[in-house]
Formats: C-alpha cells, structure tokens, sequence
C-alpha cells in the first residue's frame, strides 16, 4: 500500500510500458529504481453454462441476419466490391470474464478480411452506439477490437457480442460478463486506485513513439500447377513494423497447422506454406493476409492440382474376328482396346512385325481405343494369322485372327439358246439319228397328254444339253 502510494506522488519515473491484464492475475512490474509497484486486478475468465452459451448463440444468429445501424469506425466499403473479397474470420475471439464491480473490463477479439470488415458491437442483443460514453471501442490496424468500460457496475451483467461485416459476409461472436457486487478485495481506496490508472496512462503516453510500417509483400507467388501426389510450397516475403503475423486461407477458410499442412519462418526471412502430400481437394483460391498495427495486406493465387495420373494394363474389350474373303476385295481387322496411359499398338502377319509403310496396308487408331488394320486390295499372299499387340507402362496384351483368302471363278457366260417352236423338228432330227419317234410316242388322241401333263419346267431348255 505504501508502495503505491509513493507511486502515485513519484516526481521521476523510468519509461516501462504498462498494461492491465483481463486474465485476473497479479502483475508486478519495476516502476522505478526502488520502487516496486502492485496492480491487482478483480475480473477474471471462467466458462459459461450451457444455456448461456445457447442464448449468446441465439443473438449472433438473429444479428447476422438483421439489419444493423451504422458501424462507429471509419471503414467504408464501395456499393460494388472490386477484386478479390474475403468473408470477415475471427483470428482470436471474445472471452467471458467474472468481475466485482468498480473494475475495469476489456472485451477483446482479433478479426480479419478483405475488404476491412466493418465492426458493431451489441449488449444483450442491442446496439452500443458511439453516444454511449460508457463503453469505448478501440481499433487497432491488425485487426484487434475491444470494447472497454472503465468502471464496471451492476448494469454492465450480460452478454456482449461482436460482429464483424464486409461485403462478403458477417460474422459474430460473444463474451458474457457476470458483475459481482461486493467490498474490493483489496483496502486501496478508489480515489488511490483512480491515481494508479491515471499513472499508469501517464507512464504509457510517454514513452517513446514508435513507427510502425504496414506489412508489404515483397515477394509472392502467382497461380500455380502442381501435381497430385507431391510437395507444394507457396513462398512469401512480407515487410513491415512490427513483425506482421500471417493467416492463411483457401478458398476462404482459414488454413491450420495440421499433419498436411505446415506454416515454416526461414532465416531469411521467407514464409512458406507446405502441403505435402497434395490432393484434389488442395485445388483452389489461396489467400495470405499479413496484418499488424499500422494495417494489413494481401495477396491470393489460383492453385491448380494436376490429377495423378493412374496405370491399368491394357484390356479387350472387343477383339480380332477370322475372316474369309474372295481375293481383290478389301478387308478390315478391328478390335478395341483400353488402358492407362493409352497403350501402343503393334501388328504381326505369321509373328513378322508388318511395318507402317507397307504398301496396301494402313494402321488406325481412334481417342475410344479402335484399332483398325485396312489391307485394300487383298491377294492371295495376304492370307495367314494377324497378330494385334498393346502395350503400356502396366502390361501388354494381344489376340490373333485367321485371315482366309478365296481365289476367284472367272466363268464364261454362254449365249441363250432359242427355243424351237413346237412344230416336231426336235423329234425330227431324234428320227435323223436312227430313233423311231413314232413307235416311241404313239400318236393317238391321249398322246398329247403326255406332253400337255408335263409341268412347264419340262418345256424349258436344259442348258446341259
């Protein structure tokens, strides 16, 4: 107590940066040569019960969905959104903190995006408005927001809730502040602990300004074509004061160090983000957001995984026919086959490899797996066994086929003969060599009927005769 009191009146004061702690802990920082300083705080963190976090949720579900008033900060968007945009994500979140009352509490999160995201804050469900002196919102340039009061009191019970807006989205998330009424846990008078605060500040506002630099990218990669399978490394080189931390996000969701993924810091200063073993699912938009006091900045790059490229012998799926054909006419061995990668074809004649040039022959081969030999015209040399070969990197197949080749009739074609009329004179000349047609065939009434009987194939010319 007498510490603190030497403190409040110390004329000479060594510049130490001071800052409360919203974790309910004690700090003991040197605030001179001699002088030792103790600065108890009364709101710690605890977790909520169910049912409050089910009512928080509920208000973060019906605020993203209604309409809001204006936000307090200085972000403005355009009417239509320019580039490439990121839905806002919480890199840090609100916490629930138990405080007695009279004690300062600060409500802190980290949020990021593109563009800035705007950013309200709401009590139980109803918006703090900028005329609400009681609350003080604070901003910083890598995304921090915070929402303090000064002085807690019994009014300040309940659930207070962030949302963070762009034109891509919203997001919300909720602390829950329970007030304990009571004496302070410690015998410091509020005027004395009203002068330690006003110190403190006093202390804080004179230290040295620093300059901070906004994060720039000095080095970035741009789209890229990887393979399945394999390590992909995206490389960056960011600037900036201080150090700027890094998210990354594909196709707008934040990346996280897992047994895939892996966020590396090189001597030189080189951030790398490796995903090995690379996956279909790797494909897509990738982001890095570099943020820290004076700001953010981004860049984002198309990532396209090349699938890995799958081996399967090759297969039949119809094959060779044995053919027979005359000679002269043209003939064509198909059959189709598949595989992965598509196989080479080869075509043997009696195990004789028959080359491409060969005269006659043509070789075909379509995107469905066809294969066609066209031998055009044929001879008799042309007959024998075909053998058909595919080959890939997995395997090798092959069918064969017997190839028959007729030689061709050439025939003459004699002259129709003209029938005789029926006036005897084949019978005649029948009587010239000896034949008595008479005797024979009687010419009595029922003689006719033997030739009128006959079927009419009888009365035709055999040419045999």
């Amino acid at each position: 107590m007498n510490n603190l009191l030497q403190f409040s009146r110390a004329s000479t004061i060594i510049p130490s940066p001071l800052k409360l702690s919203n974790e309910g802990k004690t700090a003991s920082r040197p605030l001179g040569p001699n002088i030792p300083a103790t600065v108890i705080n009364y709101d710690e963190e605890y977790k909520v019960s169910n049912f409050e976090q089910r009512l928080m949720s509920e208000i973060e579900f019906r605020l993203e969905r209604t309409p809001v008033e204006e936000s307090d900060d200085e972000v403005q968007h355009d009417d239509v959104p320019s580039g490439k945009c990121i839905a806002p994500i919480f890199d840090k979140k609100l916490k629930n903190f138990r405080a007695t009352e009279g004690v300062p509490v600060t409500f802190s999160c980290k949020v990021v995006g593109i563009p800035l995201p705007k950013v309200y804050w709401f009590k139980d469900g109803k918006q703090i408005l900028r005329k609400n002196i009681h609350y003080k919102k604070i901003r910083e340039g890598d995304g921090t927001c915070a929402l303090h009061i000064e002085s807690t009191t019994s009014d300040d019970d309940g659930n207070y809730t962030i949302m963070a807006a762009n034109p891509q989205g919203r997001i919300s998330c909720s602390g829950h502040l329970i007030v304990q009424t009571g004496p302070p846990r410690s015998r410091m008078t509020p005027i004395h602990s009203q002068r330690v605060r006003a110190r403190i500040q006093e202390v804080e506002s004179e230290q040295t300004q620093e300059r901070f630099f906004r994060p720039h990218f000095l080095q970035a990669p741009g789209d890229m074509l990887a393979h399945e399978g394999r390590l992909c490394r995206l490389d960056c080189k960011v600037s900036g004061l201080p150090n700027p931390e890094l998210m990354w996000l594909v196709n707008g969701r934040p990346i996280y160090p897992d047994i895939y993924h892996k966020m590396l810091v090189r001597e030189n200063g080189i951030h790398s983000l490796v995903i090995d073993p690379l996956t279909q699912n790797d494909g897509g938009t990738y982001t890095c957001i570099a943020s820290n006091k004076a700001g953010q900045s981004s860049f984002s790059l198309e990532l396209k995984v090349v699938e890995k490229e799958t081996k399967h012998p090759p297969q039949f799926l119809e094959k060779l026919q044995n053919m027979g054909i005359p000679e002269g006419t043209p003939v064509r061995l198909e059959c189709r086959v598949v595989g992965m990668p598509p196989p080479v074809i080869f075509w043997k004649k009696d195990n004789d490899t028959i080359p491409k040039t060969k005269d006659r022959i043509s070789m075909t081969q379509d995107a469905t797996g066809y294969v066609c030999l066209l031998i055009q015209p044929t001879t008799k040399d042309d007959a024998g066994w075909y053998t058909v070969s595919a080959k890939n990197e997995a395997g090798i197949v092959y069918c064969t086929c017997r190839l028959d080749i007729y030689a061709q009739w050439h025939q003459s074609i004699p002259a129709p003969m003209k029938k005789a009329p029926r006036t005897g004179s084949r019978y005649a000349a029948l009587t010239g060599q000896g034949l008595d047609i008479k005797s024979a065939f009687p010419t009595s009434d029922t003689s006719p009927i033997l030739f009128s009987s006959s079927p009419p194939e009888a009365m035709l010319e055999s040419e045999e005769l």
